[in-house]
């Protein structure tokens, strides 16, 4: 007997704390949804104080037909609450900015708007994210009450996740898309647009493509060493022991992280609306979702997703019928499967209807008990969508718009809202607190210097300018630390449009390295070293161009002519000119292994005379006795060395050339940043308009100038005139 008292006092124990853990969940949930609603109601927007006089009356009331589609999804709405009373309620028929229930259907308006980047679904996503400010849901667990016309939407710029779907869902379909607006579920992270645990798209590496190797046929296959079964086994449940101790180790580390979110009291709970894209149309290879918050594409079996209720688009409306239990990784969205999706109107009824039908068939349903399903859905009650130009080019209604991620933040201006015509800036930070920054990426639109894009790393302060083809100096990229010269400079160059087929040039107070492509006499490379200036010329004021730096060495470097034998044909040339020594060396064939040279040195005792060569076989030249035979002929060796002399005079020109061509771009490149110029497109009718107006006032600031500056300006033009009389007759 005293052991089923214990056993009944145990019983009663273990239930009370059962019952206490569900009171505290239900008041944790409580305090939630409490909060929650309190941080939604702060928004700076009152929607009750909207003007819709002026609103056609297709907000105002509901057409014959349209009252007929609310009583039918009324009747589906009871069928659908009696055979599923455990779900929540459908969001079906909310009312609009009038007050007027609408059918969530009629509300989605299938527009192509006349801009290229809006007839692809990244640009129309980009579009609405942009475009659009959230606002939070009043209640983060039950859909809104009230769905506004998308054009209301576009005209105060801001929306929930219900308004964000439509508008994206309705240009999603004018471009031609199989899309739908998507009620579910979501994390607590996408339904609050929190993107501060993710990484930033732009910093998102492409996945890498493995190369695959050839399977040799003919190779040898060796025996692999005998292994034991059972050691593998015991082997492997150590490795499973060990792996299982880690995940627990790890989970431990999780919680106890200070930088990890908290758990969301109402994970599964809170709602949220995205768009589904089917494929089939515009050549769209498989199913997948948008998030209109971001834009972002998102596989169907993304995490992020907990659920979905419905879907709709401008025709029908869909009830999901499947466990979402897992989330949405296994669900199919093969809308014709009546078992996985509850179609509110039948199409298969709609399409098989003919006029020529007797009304009899109709009343003998009715006469049944059944009801009609295959309804034709009415026109849409919203007015057609239109997004001006000036709209379109100055998407953001705050001026910019500002986007943290997991250690970095992306700012985003309209084009010409910056005079320099930054459009975008991406900033890397070391820590989570964003206190310390990286590194600095930031794009650029519509510059007439042709740059659209420049890298900064905070650490090291390199500067890398990227531009667009059609510069005027062919520039491609351009790395610095400063715009002085000789302070380490890196220029790249679009080599198609260059007549030496240069590409990139390096170029310090020491040093200066090309990089040559597609030439014919096979140069690749050429590095050039400097001495040091004269000292007493720089103390006594002369510029750079009258002292320019001594060239100490000069080396080029050739790939392999297969016209030419190796031992003819030079791999490596190098001009000392300071020493007076030239050294040519060849390349080498398939079974050699020391190259063949060649090497003219000064005479000792000797002056140096440019008309003169004077060549021996014992101290000036000196080469192996493996190279060519035309190598020991001494008049072979004589000629190539006044070649090579000539050669010699044209090198140096080229380096004064490279010099003074790298001392222009510094020039025009400090110009171009100090005055930056924006082009405006043709087709900008209200850039144009501004552009015209500038002008105008410039106009009228000179016609307005005082007469006695036009006077003074008279003056000095008429002692111009005598002057230059005066001297041509004396002349």
């Amino acid at each position: 007997m005293e052991a089923l008292e214990e056993r009944e006092e145990v019983e009663e124990t273990a239930e009370d704390e059962i019952s206490l853990n569900i009171s505290d969940f239900f008041d944790e949930l409580g305090e939630a949804v409490e909060e929650a609603s309190v941080t939604s109601a702060e928004s700076d927007f009152d929607w009750s104080s909207i003007d819709t006089s002026h609103l056609p009356s297709s907000y105002k009331t509901n057409s014959q037909q349209e009252k007929e589609l609310l009583q039918l999804a009324d009747h589906f709405f009871q069928q659908y609450t009696h055979l599923c009373p455990d779900r929540k309620p459908l969001f079906i028929h909310p009312l609009n900015e009038c007050g007027v229930q609408k059918f969530v259907s009629t509300t989605v308006k299938p527009t192509l708007l006349p801009f290229p980047d809006l007839y692809y679904w990244s640009g129309c996503a980009s579009f609405v994210c942009d475009y659009l400010i959230m606002e939070p849901l009043k209640c983060p667990i039950t859909p809104p009450s009230s769905l506004y016309s998308p054009t209301t939407i576009l005209k105060y710029q801001r929306g929930n996740c219900f308004d964000f779907a439509v508008l994206l869902c309705s240009l999603l379909i004018g471009a031609g898309y199989d899309a739908y607006c998507v009620h579910g579920y979501a994390t607590l992270e996408m339904c609050s647009l929190d993107q501060t645990q993710e990484l930033c798209p732009l910093l998102r590496k492409p996945p890498e493509v493995p190369e695959e190797e050839d399977p040799n046929k003919y190779r040898i296959k060796y025996p692999l060493d005998p292994q034991s079964k059972f050691e593998l086994q015991q082997k492997a449940k150590k490795e499973e022991e060990t792996e299982s101790t880690q995940e627990e180790e790890r989970e431990e580390e999780v919680v106890t992280e200070v930088g990890m979110p908290k758990r969301d009291p109402l994970h599964g709970l809170r709602v949220h609306a995205w768009v589904l894209v089917l494929p089939g149309k515009r050549k769209v290879p498989e199913t997948f979702f948008i998030n209109p918050f971001t834009g972002n594409h998102h596989s169907t079996t993304d995490e992020c997703f907990l659920g979905i209720e419905s879907i709709w688009n401008h025709r029908n409306y869909w009830v999901n019928m499947q466990d979402c239990r897992k989330g949405c990784k296994d669900l199919s969205f093969d809308l014709s499967d009546s078992i996985c999706w509850e179609m509110m109107f039948s199409e298969s009824k709609e399409l098989s209807q003919s006029p020529t039908e007797s009304p009899n068939k109709d009343t003998d349903d009715m006469e049944k008990g059944e009801i009609d399903t295959s309804f034709e859905m009415p026109l849409s009650w919203v007015t057609q969508i239109r997004v001006s130009c000036r709209e379109y080019e100055n998407p953001f209604s705050r001026g910019k718009k500002v986007i943290l991620y997991d250690k970095a933040k992306l700012e985003k201006w309209a084009a010409f809202a910056n005079e320099d015509g930054l459009v975008e800036r991406l900033t890397v930070y070391a820590d989570s607190d964003c206190t310390e920054e990286l590194e600095v990426k930031e794009w650029f639109k519509h510059r007439e210097d042709l740059l659209y894009m420049r890298e900064v790393n905070k650490q090291t302060q390199l500067i890398t300018d990227h531009f667009r083809p059609g510069h005027p100096l062919l520039l491609k990229a351009h790395s610095y630390t400063s715009l002085e010269p000789e302070t380490g400079h890196t220029v790249e160059f679009y080599h198609t449009a260059r007549v030496d087929g240069l590409w990139k040039r390096f170029e310090n107070a020491t040093e200066m390295t090309e990089y040559f492509v597609g030439r014919e006499d096979f140069l690749h490379m050429r590095h050039i070293e400097f001495g040091e200036r004269d000292k007493e010329m720089e103390n006594g004021g002369i510029t750079a161009d009258a002292n320019p730096r001594p060239i100490v060495q000069i080396k080029e470097y050739f790939h392999r002519n297969p016209e030419k034998p190796a031992d003819e044909d030079i791999e490596e040339r190098v001009f000392m000119v300071i020493d007076d020594v030239i050294q040519l060396t060849y390349h080498l064939e398939l079974h050699d292994t020391i190259a063949s040279k060649v090497v003219f040195c000064r005479v000792i005792g000797r002056e140096k005379r440019e008309d003169e060569i004077f060549l021996s076989r014992e101290n000036t030249v000196k080469y192996e006795p493996w190279s060519s035979e035309k190598h020991k002929n001494m008049l072979h060796l004589y000629d190539l060395l006044w070649e090579l002399r000539a050669e010699q005079k044209e090198l140096k020109h080229h380096v004064r050339d490279s010099e003074a061509e790298m001392l222009n771009i510094l020039m025009v490149r400090e110009d171009e940043e100090a005055n930056i110029k924006l082009s405006v497109s043709m087709y900008s009718t209200a850039k144009r308009g501004q552009q015209q107006e500038a002008t105008v006032l410039e106009e009228e600031q000179r016609s307005s100038q005082s007469p006695l500056e036009n006077e003074s300006q008279g003056g000095e033009e008429a002692q111009s005139l005598a002057h230059h009389t005066a001297t041509s007759s004396t002349l």
